[in-house]
């Protein structure tokens, strides 16, 4: 089975209600479809996105530049195109758009791959578990009142979720520590709550706000530093009862093991569009496997739960329903768990209809 067409596709998704976090207002994604073709007639799929549609073209572009790479070859090696386009990108550096790149058409291979085997992907990939504990993630934003958050949060404990995550990034710590007492005292203690900075903090504040959080038994304290100071990450870990996730930034395996390496997060979150798709997921998750560090994914729910399925040490799945509307089929939930779909591939499939709708008015 060969490679014979890399189709890919530029739209706009609107969000439903405009969100702000840390890092800014989120109105709108960016999102490059992919379909890859193949000689049995099979077809990959796998989606990457940018945030409010700002460089989809460059996206967009380094996704199409890496064709020649995949196309021709057979469709089963998907190693060998990995190890192809991660030398190949090499003057133009091994982060950011270029693994992105690597990430769409690697992702759309696995699905090929496992939709010809008959197989869903998390067996394919070793089969760990059919259902991952998921936590809520699409709402509880800055932009919501302190009645709101509360609301919200009941909403989806309602709802069926066993987990929440709420985001902060007030300039004024006390603000951050009302709205996390204002959101466990409507869960309860029992419910799982996460708070996300956003990379929004320096060193000092974010471990004078962990303390002061800690009496409210987060499951986590996501992202308090900038991405790239793993050092500091490192330093606001030791310091805090509270376990440190992050990851969703980082770039491969060689980014992964340098936070092992500092004890930079107790959760590490690959992210399958910036980690390098599936075969790098795969990668980091079990390095992290080796030195007992639970993973958690990074939006793609669709995606993410066939992944985490395949994973011993998967500790959550994020739920955050972007591109959910871009499929045919639908995630299923029971008891504060997701289920990992039996169809072939990533079990979810594009929406050609709906896809058109919003090509059209993206022209």
């Amino acid at each position: 089975m060969k490679v014979v067409k890399l189709e890919t596709r530029p739209i706009v998704v609107a969000l439903k209600d405009p969100i702000i976090s840390a890092l800014g207002p989120i109105s709108s994604c960016g999102v490059v479809l992919i379909r890859l073709h193949t000689s049995d007639g099979v077809v990959g799929e796998n989606l990457v996105f940018t945030l409010n549609n700002r460089r989809t073209r460059v996206l967009h572009s380094m996704v199409d530049e890496l064709a020649d790479l995949v196309v021709g070859q057979d469709a089963g090696h998907i190693a060998g195109f990995w190890a192809r386009a991660w030398k190949d990108m090499n003057f133009f550096g091994q982060k950011g758009i270029p693994v992105m790149g690597i990430s769409a058409i690697d992702g759309a291979l696995w699905d090929a791959a496992a939709k010809s085997a008959g197989l869903p992907l998390y067996r394919m990939l070793g089969g760990a578990q059919d259902r991952v504990p998921v936590y809520h993630s699409g709402g509880l934003w800055l932009h919501r009142s302190v009645d709101q958050l509360a609301h919200d949060a009941q909403e989806m404990v309602q709802q069926g979720f066993n987990a929440v995550k709420m985001r902060l990034g007030s300039p004024d710590p006390a603000v951050d520590v009302q709205r996390v007492r204002a959101v466990r005292e409507a869960i309860g203690p029992h419910v799982k709550l996460m708070a996300d900075a956003n990379q929004g903090l320096t060193e000092t504040q974010a471990i004078r706000l962990g303390r002061m959080l800690e009496e409210y038994q987060l499951a986590w304290f996501e992202e308090p530093l900038p991405a790239w100071d793993l050092e500091g990450l490192a330093r606001v870990s030791a310091a805090l009862d509270t376990p440190i996730a992050s990851g969703e930034t980082e770039y491969a395996r060689y980014g992964f093991r340098r936070m092992i390496e500092l004890r930079s997060a107790d959760v590490l979150m690959p992210d399958l569009q910036r980690s390098g798709g599936v075969s790098e997921f795969m990668r980091v998750s079990q390095m992290a496997a080796a030195y007992d560090i639970p993973v958690s994914s990074h939006l793609f729910p669709e995606m993410s739960i066939q992944v985490l399925g395949a994973l011993s040490n998967a500790l959550f799945l994020e739920y955050m329903p972007w591109f959910s509307d871009l499929y045919q089929e639908r995630l299923e939930f029971d008891a504060g768990f997701a289920i990992v779909p039996e169809r072939p591939g990533w079990g979810f499939t594009f929406d050609l209809d709906r896809i058109a709708h919003l090509e059209e008015k993206t022209q």
